[in-house]
């Protein structure tokens, strides 16, 4: 079921008007999307790095050539995922500066399609040094994704956008988009997570930072965090407490870890069984 972008802020924003926070669950397949809507998610997102994630590969692999990554997302949706989410607003994950496609064909299919929202992912805002130089040369940088982000909202779609520094949080919010996520790294734990991720403290720092600077310039826009040592609903709780995230985006923290720990002691348990 898609949902028309001014009648999901309006339910966000009655969100955290009533003091609780956004939710934003990752769903790499349809039982987790049912899962998710079934326990109360507010928002649903669907990422190419979720079926790499649920395939025992590290979400990382999203940002690397090795799929394409719009296509993957579509077909997530349309196959696996839009219809076991009937009652959740569901959010592509799209790559914004494709060059293989035209771009406003392609997101409007994802809305014939069902989907709701888009946000930025895979992004070029992960990337640094050279290459991310030589993109932004070439016109596939950063500027180009919020482009497409820009199309999305003029098409229908409620906009959402990874971001990893407060200047182009500024961008961000200069460009209208609707919800920034501040992320500070590819989220710790697990078979496939990293080893080592900035200490919580430091993490919540760089959330205000990049939060606060597009609150200057849009008021409105929906502050979100993600990432990092940002694991757990009492990390979660530390942030929002500290910062001025009023919501959080939860991928690998809801799909992936908790899969593993359960899946692992169930096992360990059912192997205990004597004969």
């Amino acid at each position: 079921m898609r949902f028309d972008r001014e009648e999901v802020l309006k339910n966000l924003n009655a969100c955290i008007d009533g003091g609780r926070l956004v939710l934003a669950a990752a769903a790499g397949n349809g039982l987790m999307a049912r899962v998710e809507e079934k326990a109360g998610a507010d928002l649903i997102i669907v990422y190419n790095s979720g079926q790499y994630r649920m395939n025992g590969i590290a979400s990382i692999a999203g940002n690397l050539p090795i799929g394409d990554a719009n296509q993957i997302v579509y077909d997530m949706g349309r196959y696996q995922i839009l219809n076991m989410a009937r009652k959740t607003p569901v959010v592509a994950g799209i790559y914004g500066v494709d060059p293989t496609r035209d771009m406003e064909e392609f997101l409007t299919s994802l809305r014939t399609i069902g989907y709701s929202g888009v946000i930025n992912f895979p992004t070029i805002g992960k990337l640094s040094g050279p290459i991310r130089q030589e993109l932004e040369q070439v016109n596939l940088g950063f500027k180009r994704e919020v482009e497409s982000l820009v199309l999305a909202k003029k098409l229908g779609f409620f906009t959402m956008a990874y971001c990893y520094n407060p200047e182009e949080a500024v961008m961000l919010a200069e460009s209208d988009i609707d919800i920034i996520v501040s992320h500070v790294g590819l989220t710790a734990g697990g078979d496939v997570g990293v080893t080592k991720a900035s200490p919580l403290d430091a993490a919540i720092e760089k959330t205000e930072a990049i939060l606060s600077a597009a609150k200057k310039v849009k008021p409105s826009i929906i502050t979100m965090c993600h990432g990092g040592p940002i694991v757990s609903p009492e990390d979660v709780r530390k942030v929002v407490e500290k910062t001025i995230a009023v919501g959080f985006v939860a991928a690998s923290s809801v799909e992936r870890l908790p899969v593993e720990g359960a899946v692992s002691e169930i096992v360990k348990d059912l192997k205990s069984i004597t004969l």
